[in-house]
């Protein structure tokens, strides 16, 4: 798909946050169960929808905790996957908080604990910055060309020095010092 033309799939956009919010409650779920579901006798929905559970005065509580924290992280590795940019983190992000934030008060109400809105507010902030992070490191990444062979993929390369010069024959340098922006090796005179 071309990034300079602006689509509008609507289909698209609710598969993108149908994967991500399904892709969220699995590792959510597994954290949970990993950090949480070997302290307590019966793991039940509570502990992804109830907000009295969110709490620092337990080991289940910092468990709870725990959970979301490393879950905003693996969040943000699938909004990098699944939605490839940076300008759209934020909205993709916000919108899998929000239908969690619809969840948790169609289960207990409207959350009223402090913490849990802390928590929830660092667990946005996180997942949208390291998104976007991941988003711009990939976008400004160099794009490849393909070289004369079949399948080798290359940088371009300068052209080299010109023949006959102690530069010609020590290539390896000419293409070390022309990869400098700064040094202009094709004006000096190499004879």
């Amino acid at each position: 798909m071309f990034y300079g033309a602006m689509v509008w799939d609507p289909w698209l956009i609710l598969a993108q946050i149908v994967c991500i919010q399904c892709l969220y409650y699995i590792s959510l779920g597994i954290l949970l169960y990993a950090f949480v579901g070997t302290q307590v006798p019966r793991f039940t929905l509570k502990y992804f929808f109830d907000y009295t559970l969110v709490t620092a005065t337990s080991i289940v509580g910092w468990s709870t905790l725990a959970a979301f924290f490393v879950n905003a992280l693996a969040g943000a590795g699938y909004v990098f996957l699944l939605v490839e940019r940076a300008k759209k983190c934020l909205d993709f992000t916000i919108t899998m908080y929000i239908i969690h934030l619809v969840f948790c008060i169609l289960y207990n109400g409207l959350p009223s604990s402090f913490l849990w809105w802390l928590v929830y507010i660092v667990c946005v902030v996180v997942t949208s910055l390291l998104a976007e992070w991941l988003c711009i490191r990939r976008e400004l990444k160099d794009i490849p060309v393909r070289s004369t062979r079949l399948g080798e993929l290359s940088y371009p390369v300068p052209p080299g020095p010109p023949r006959g010069s102690f530069l010609h024959s020590n290539h390896h340098i000419y293409a070390t010092l022309s990869s400098f922006s700064c040094l202009n090796l094709h004006s000096l005179p190499l004879h």
